[in-house]
């Protein structure tokens, strides 16, 4: 079995088309196993890989995790990170390493998700010629790698 049930997968998609029902903002999941290093340089590296950074109202937030390592970081585009407050994405970290700690992975990410669209919403509200600019499944970006 992998990291995920179809059914979390289902419902970390279902949240993240929830979260966006409400924004012009764009909120994508990256998963690795490992992380070797710094969680946020590689969250950073996957953002643009991501093509995170090419949204067009700079509002995209990646939730990066590395699950072996117990690694995870959040980041927005320059777009979000104008508006929220400076603490805004530890305190999204920290609600969402309450569900971790317990081991439920797939609700600690549906948290985060659910921070960072209130978030977007709020500064970025859903215009009527909005588009999906990413899509919402989650992205493994490591499937074969060993350690």
């Amino acid at each position: 079995m992998g990291l995920f049930t179809e059914q979390e997968q289902e419902q970390i998609s279902n949240a993240i088309s929830s979260a966006e029902k409400a924004t012009s903002g764009e909120i994508r999941i990256a998963i690795d196993k490992y992380c070797e290093g710094d969680a946020m340089e590689r969250a950073t590296s996957y953002f643009s890989k991501l093509d995170m950074d090419k949204t067009s109202r700079h509002n995209g937030v990646l939730i990066y995790l590395a699950h072996v390592d117990h690694k995870f970081a959040i980041i927005g585009d320059s777009g979000i990170n104008r508006v929220v407050p400076p603490d805004f994405w530890e305190t999204t970290k920290v609600a969402m390493s309450a569900h971790f700690a317990s081991g439920n992975l797939a609700q600690g990410i549906i948290a985060g998700i659910m921070l960072a669209g209130e978030k977007l919403a709020t500064f970025f509200p859903s215009q009527g010629d909005d588009i999906n600019e990413l899509p919402n499944d989650i992205v493994f970006m490591d499937q074969n790698q060993q350690r």
